[in-house]
């Protein structure tokens, strides 16, 4: 059976380098990895190489919940794209693209099956206009 994809992107005011940096560096990702305030994420470990992991924490602030989001990455094209596989087997393919001086974001990502498409998308898109304030400031 073949997964449904969700679609997500946004448009950040900053040079591709700079969002490329941010969005790989663990210390950056620290900063912008949550889909609300009353979450955080409190670790990040990356190996940006196809073959290397990444592992965030997510964790609710007041400590009633927390997850590692890792996966091994696939494909990885420095100041263009990176895929990546979960640990159960769903897929994200990343693609960031110069708009004159601007940088497009898009995320396309396999839907897992506990969860509805809107509340997945309106929490990856959630995290993404977290990443997009922490760059633009």
């Amino acid at each position: 059976m073949e997964k449904k994809r969700i679609h997500i992107d946004t448009l950040i005011d900053a040079p591709i380098k700079t969002v490329w940096d941010a969005y790989n560096n663990p210390e950056d990702i620290k900063q912008w990895n949550h889909a609300s305030e009353d979450w955080h994420c409190p670790s990040s470990e990356n190996d940006l190489r196809v073959g290397g992991k990444f592992k965030n924490k997510m964790a609710a602030k007041d400590g009633s919940f927390e997850f590692d989001f890792e996966g091994t990455y696939t494909e990885v094209t420095p100041m263009n794209s990176i895929s990546y596989v979960l640990g159960d087997n769903r897929e994200t393919d990343i693609k960031f693209k110069d708009e004159n001086g601007k940088t497009a974001v898009s995320i396309d990502f396999d839907m897992e099956d506990s969860n509805p498409e809107d509340m997945q998308r309106d929490g990856w898109q959630a995290i993404l206009d977290n990443f997009k304030k922490h760059v633009e400031n």
